[in-house]
């Protein structure tokens, strides 16, 4: 297959997406939430959306003008591990791979294992060459390459095991908000998307927010009311619930909004239902904090985008195609693989 013929199949396999019927979206999320309670329709609706997003035409052609249209040399087996956090998560992995002319060999998550074979199949079924370059298995060692996302431990682990061969790396990443305190509350309530959207399991949903010295939660809170939906979802309630409990027994200083919980902490990850914050002083504050946690940050989210190289608030779970995890250029990996 050629580069452009390699193109096109994706390209349709964006339009598929976007033509996809009710009942079809209904029938895929269903299966997907029989396997994975977190993957429901809301958040299935959302991530077959997001790969169309990066499937359109315009925007995928002039991101591959940017590489080589084939390897640099011969073709690899590509080994990735893949993540299962929110759905569909390892599809730009697969989409990278199989573009730049390389052969997948994929190892699902057992979190993620509905969704990603239905997308392969349909891209199959567009493509059928693609039949000899794309396999689902379950162990790499017929790989030439890796890729793997997971946790530091994990990162350590991979780091060792695939230490004699080209390897991607990737470790625990979140996201941060931050707030400089002027914002209307209608521009605040954007950033609902960001905390809740998957339930706040992606690396991308700020799970901390950054805010200026005695800053009013109030406006905050109030915004987020439209979201209170999220206690619908048994797994989220009872997370809800529980972290209430250990914050009212360890008398936990918190703000309470009757479905997320607010709590000043230093760490950046934080539980589900709970959103951590930090207080900055001043610019040059937040400046040094915002260095402190980089290698830690996948993106940084403010209203509008007014932070230099921030998100703006509710897009950041819209990542475009060249928005790599980890800020490494996985293209740029694979084309170089010799």
């Amino acid at each position: 297959m050629t580069h452009p013929e390699r193109l096109a199949a994706f390209v349709r396999l964006g339009q598929r997406l976007r033509t996809l019927s009710d009942d079809e979206l209904h029938a895929l999320a269903a299966r997907a939430r029989n396997h994975n309670a977190w993957f429901d329709l809301p958040n299935v609706r959302s991530a077959v959306a997001g790969v169309a997003h990066l499937l359109e035409e315009d925007t995928l052609t002039r991101w591959a003008a940017h590489y080589p249209a084939e390897p640099a040399a011969a073709p690899r087996r590509v080994g990735v591990v893949m993540a299962g956090n929110i759905p569909m998560v390892g599809f730009h992995d697969l989409l990278c791979v199989l573009l730049s002319g390389h052969t997948l060999l994929a190892k699902l998550s057992a979190d993620d294992n509905i969704l990603l074979r239905w997308v392969a199949d349909e891209l199959l079924r567009i493509e059928p060459r693609f039949a000899n370059r794309l396999q689902f298995v379950e162990l790499l060692r017929e790989a030439d390459a890796f890729i793997a996302t997971g946790s530091d431990n994990t990162a350590r682990y991979f780091e060792y095991y695939f230490s004699k061969k080209p390897h991607l790396i990737r470790r625990n990443r979140s996201s941060l908000g931050v707030l400089a305190g002027l914002e209307p509350r209608e521009d605040l309530a954007a950033f609902g998307a960001d905390i809740f959207q998957y339930y706040g399991l992606g690396c991308r949903n700020v799970s901390k927010l950054l805010v200026p010295a005695g800053y009013d939660f109030t406006p905050l809170l109030d915004s987020l009311q439209p979201w209170a939906h999220v206690l619908d979802h048994h797994r989220y309630n009872n997370n809800y619930d529980y972290q209430k409990s250990l914050l009212l027994v360890n008398r936990v200083p918190h703000f309470d909004s009757g479905f997320l919980l607010l709590t000043e902490s230093m760490q950046l990850v934080s539980p589900i239902s709970v959103l951590h914050y930090s207080e900055y002083a001043d610019a040059a504050d937040l400046e040094q904090q915002l260095a402190e946690v980089a290698p830690q940050t996948q993106c940084v989210v403010s209203v509008n985008g007014w932070l230099a190289g921030s998100v703006p608030a509710g897009k950041a779970q819209q990542p475009s195609v060249g928005d790599y995890a980890d800020g490494v250029d996985t293209m740029a990996f694979l084309t170089a693989l010799a």
